[in-house]
C-alpha cells in the first residue's frame, strides 16, 4: 500500500500540523517506508509461535508491601516553628470571621 502526499497532508491537518512542501515530501517517503515494514510483519508465519505475555522469566521482583513504622511525630515536630496537639500551626489564609 503506497501512501501519497494528500493522505499525509490530511493526517497532518487532523493533528493540527502544518508542513512545508519539502517536509511533506520527506514525511510521505518516511511514512511509506514505515507502512512497508509493517506489511512485511504481516507476511511472517506465526502459526505455531506461542503467545508471549512476558519477556522475562522473573517472578516476584517487587518487595512485599508491608506497613512499617515511620518517623515519630515528636521528632518531626522538632523541625516546625509552631505546633499544637500534634498538628503544625500555620497562618490563616482565609479568615471567615471578616466581612467581605
Amino acid at each position: 500500500m503506497a501512501i501519497n502526499a494528500n493522505e499525509v497532508e490530511h493526517v497532518a491537518k487532523l493533528a493540527k500540523l502544518a508542513f512545508s512542501k519539502d517536509e511533506l515530501q520527506k514525511f510521505t517517503g518516511q511514512l511509506g517506508e514505515i507502512i512497508e515494514m509493517v506489511q512485511q510483519l504481516s507476511d511472517v508465519d506465526t502459526e505455531n509461535v506461542p503467545v508471549t505475555t512476558h519477556i522475562s522469566n522473573s517472578q516476584g521482583v517487587m518487595r512485599e508491601d508491608k506497613a512499617v513504622p515511620g518517623t515519630s511525630r515528636d521528632l518531626l515536630m522538632e523541625n516546625v516553628p509552631q505546633h499544637q496537639d500534634g498538628y503544625i500551626k500555620v497562618p490563616a489564609i482565609i479568615d471567615e470571621s471578616e466581612e467581605a
